[in-house]
């Protein structure tokens, strides 16, 4: 409703709505461009126009209650929430309310398999709610081509925010939209990855203290650790129950450094950079299918017939893995920056004696540590065609992930829900919008606040949240409170690796997914996988890698890599107008 002439005709009515706020009740949200507003100022606005100024602005109020389906995915139970809230009923939601007077009605509220079958039977039928999350490609490319979504182009230039533009800028080369974008139409709202470095070697530190260990800075220091602790058992498990490395079945990481118990950084030393589509000397080709990938395996397979991997790794499952490492039967990993959360937590729970430390190792002869960039997107938000207000999805994206991150920094209801380490899919929208480098941001932000260069008071909710827990666990680092221990080791001491370490990064180039992929890239993934099972294990000699690169190249492998080509040379560049 309205129009380009509503909007001049009114403009300095809405500049003084921008400028204006005030205080509102429960989460402490401003109430904005409400009728009361117009009523201080004496400046009258027809119920089209306050419609249009709330459609077009990132935190227009709208005049009246606009209410949204949604199917939403969520956690096992309402996790850590204060008592009396829910998943329907939360701080997000309540200011959601009093903000923008915006409510959502979920239809679908399950957990990550059943949501996911769910959801296929809506679509299939054709009956989708108003805004759902998709984790996919697939799916958000059927939702595309049988017209079932909005696009969202326009929402995104009126409602996002300055700063949720500043955030989706911040991926390397607007990377975020590669695969949302068809036909120059933004038709999904990414959720961000933020970048998590590159793993780090944890190692049990009073383990390496009782045999009188130095701290690792290379590959080799750590085969050296892991070597004296199977065979020294520190542990005290007994002759041949103390675990090497523990490994998943995957081996490396296919999205990036976001995942535990894989090899990548062993890849890394060698130059090689699995499952990711990286610039080589012959252009844009698959890691995979490199030699240096060779080099890489042959290491590995030394690792696992000595026992420095887990020799019995093909048998275990992540719970296992787990399992292990909560026994004291394991004391070295391969991990990101937050695995004190999971499964460090669990362990010195059962072992409060227990020392776990992350060690940033170099891969490369000048001492930095290479990784490759990761994919920026793995879940997308949709609107359905039939919604009337699509711009709602940014709309509440502003205010959860600027508006209340940022500006409403010290509102003590929002903080404490960091401190309780509330789920993050009671928000709204079951998705994350932060920097790239929130990472780094967070500790630099933290520490500068510790050491007295910042007023606590202007740091954002969740850094405030992890400024309080810091500084409580240098108060008393020996608290029995674990997540004082966690945020401490997270967000200083792996922060500080990743801030200050000498680090290396290779662009990962592509996240998408060609047409051939479509109909071949499973089974060439499980011939992969089989490829660094069996050399690993020996089954295979380290030879036999050279007859996988062959197969994988005839089965489908060459005609994906062209195509690659082709979509790289035709991405989405900063000229688009939502960019």
């Amino acid at each position: 409703m309205g129009g380009n002439g509503v909007r001049k005709k009114n403009i300095a009515a809405w500049l003084l709505f921008l400028g204006m706020a005030v205080s509102g009740t429960g989460c402490g949200c401003p109430l904005e461009t409400g009728i009361e507003s117009t009523e201080e100022t004496g400046n009258s606005l027809s119920l089209e126009e306050e419609m249009e100024f709330a459609r077009t602005t990132p935190l227009g109020k709208y005049p009246e209650t606009v209410t949204f389906t949604q199917a939403k995915m969520v956690g096992n139970n309402d996790s850590n929430l204060p008592e009396g809230d829910t998943y329907d009923d939360n701080v997000y939601t309540r200011c959601m309310m009093e903000m923008l007077n915006v409510r959502c009605e979920n239809i679908l509220q399950d957990t990550e398999t059943q949501y996911s079958v769910n959801l296929e039977m809506m679509i299939a039928d054709g009956n989708i709610p108003d805004i759902m999350m998709v984790s996919d490609l697939e799916t958000l490319r059927y939702l595309v081509e049988h017209d079932m979504i909005a696009d969202l182009t326009e929402a995104y230039e009126n409602c996002a925010s300055d700063r949720i533009k500043d955030i989706f800028n911040s991926y390397e080369e607007n990377s975020i939209f590669q695969n949302v974008v068809f036909d120059g139409k933004l038709m999904a709202v990414p959720e961000t990855n933020i970048a998590c470095g590159p793993n780090f070697v944890w190692l049990r530190k009073d383990w390496m203290d009782a045999l009188g260990l130095e701290e690792p800075s290379t590959l080799e220091d750590v085969e050296a650790i892991v070597r004296e602790f199977v065979q020294k058992d520190p542990g005290n498990n007994g002759e041949g129950n103390t675990v090497g490395l523990v490994c998943d079945t995957n081996v490396c990481g296919e999205s990036g450094y976001g995942n535990e118990y894989q090899m990548d950084l062993v890849f890394a030393a060698c130059g090689a950079y699995p499952k990711q589509w990286i610039e080589t000397d012959a252009g844009v080709e698959y890691g995979s299918v490199q030699p240096q990938m060779k080099e890489a395996l042959s290491r590995l397979n030394a690792w696992f017939e000595e026992g420095i991997i887990d020799s019995d790794f093909l048998f275990h499952t992540s719970t296992n893995i787990l399992e292990m490492i909560v026994s004291g039967k394991c004391g070295s990993f391969f991990g990101p920056w937050w695995a004190t959360n999971n499964p460090l937590m669990d362990a010195m729970k059962a072992n409060p004696d227990a020392e776990w430390m992350p060690y940033l190792i170099a891969t490369n002869e000048d001492g930095s540590t290479s990784y490759y960039s990761q994919n920026p997107s793995f879940q997308y938000i949709v609107v359905s065609k039939e919604f009337e207000h699509p711009e709602v999805v940014f709309k509440i994206i502003s205010l959860i992930f600027d508006y209340m991150r940022y500006e409403k920094r010290n509102n003590p209801e929002y903080a404490s829900y960091y401190a309780l380490n509330v789920d993050p899919n009671v928000r709204p929208l079951a998705i994350n919008i932060d920097y790239n480098e929130a990472v780094e941001n967070c500790y630099v932000n933290i520490t500068a606040a510790l050491e007295g260069s910042l007023d606590p008071n202007e740091l954002m909710s969740v850094e405030r949240a992890y400024y309080e827990t810091c500084k409580a666990y240098m108060e008393n680092p020996e608290s029995e409170d674990l997540s004082l221990w966690s945020a401490w080791v997270s967000r200083i001491h792996a922060g500080s690796l990743l801030q200050e370490g000498n680090l290396s990064q290779v662009s990962s180039l592509f996240f998408g997914e060609t047409k051939t992929m479509e109909e071949k890239w499973y089974r060439l993934s499980e011939l992969e996988k089989s490829m660094y099972l069996k050399i690993i294990t020996g089954e295979e000699p380290v030879s036999w890698f050279d007859q996988f690169v062959s197969e994988w190249k005839a089965l489908g492998g060459s005609q994906i890599t062209k195509e690659v080509q082709e979509q790289l040379q035709d991405k989405p560049t900063r000229d688009v107008p939502f960019q």
